[in-house]
């Protein structure tokens, strides 16, 4: 629904990932674009969080400068980030209406930072709009601008043949290695369970697909 607001043709749609183990992951419709994965912010996250960073900074990484990158200014906008990660990702497959709110957004801010990409989502008010009208269609409450939400969204990508964890609270993507198309939610799924083996006490993380309808 929030991608068709947003002025996509359902030609790719958003998919549940019902399991990690390979018959679970034969159900996913291919090709698959992008993974979401949502979970929980703890302590653990944080303390691995903080070490990556700077094992990066020190070490350094290839990131491509076609990756398209932006951080989050907004509470509580982690999963419209990670959308417009996963679709700004993969614009050359996608098919957008000619007035597409989402499309005009990418074309005005790919030459921006993304910092100014930021910036510029705050300001951009047909996204807030449909962002805020999908939130009261969904099952669950969404929760308020102001309160604490300890749960969070990342997009992993495949760009030029590398895959991406986008995480608009990170100051950088971050390169997982190679991939390709038909490896891609495969390769995806093993950065999840690293997620998941940081923090085997937790029960919180849902993964959904990007997959060609």
């Amino acid at each position: 629904q929030f991608l068709k607001q947003l002025g996509i043709h359902p030609d790719w749609q958003f998919v549940d990932v019902y399991g990690m183990e390979p018959e679970l992951l034969s159900m996913v419709p291919r090709p698959v674009c992008a993974v979401l994965l949502l979970f929980p912010i703890t302590e653990k996250y944080e303390t691995f969080r903080t070490e990556e960073e700077e094992r990066i900074k020190a070490k350094g990484q290839d990131v491509k400068s076609s990756v398209y990158f932006m951080k989050q200014t907004i509470d509580n906008a982690c999963g419209t980030i990670g959308l417009i990660h996963a679709i700004a990702n993969n614009r050359d497959k996608m098919n957008f209406e000619t007035n597409s709110s989402l499309k005009k957004f990418l074309e005005d801010s790919l030459s921006m930072t993304p910092e100014e990409r930021a910036k510029y989502l705050e300001t951009y008010e047909a996204i807030r709009v449909t962002h805020e009208s999908s939130a009261h269609e969904g099952q669950t409450e969404a929760p308020s601008i102001d309160e604490k939400v300890d749960l969070h969204f990342i997009a992993l990508v495949n760009v030029g043949g590398h895959l991406y964890e986008l995480d608009g609270r990170k100051p950088f993507p971050i390169n997982h290695g190679e991939t390709s198309d038909d490896s891609f939610l495969e390769d995806a799924i093993e950065v999840c369970k690293k997620f998941m083996e940081r923090d085997p006490e937790e029960l919180r993380f849902n993964a959904i697909a990007l997959s060609a309808a």
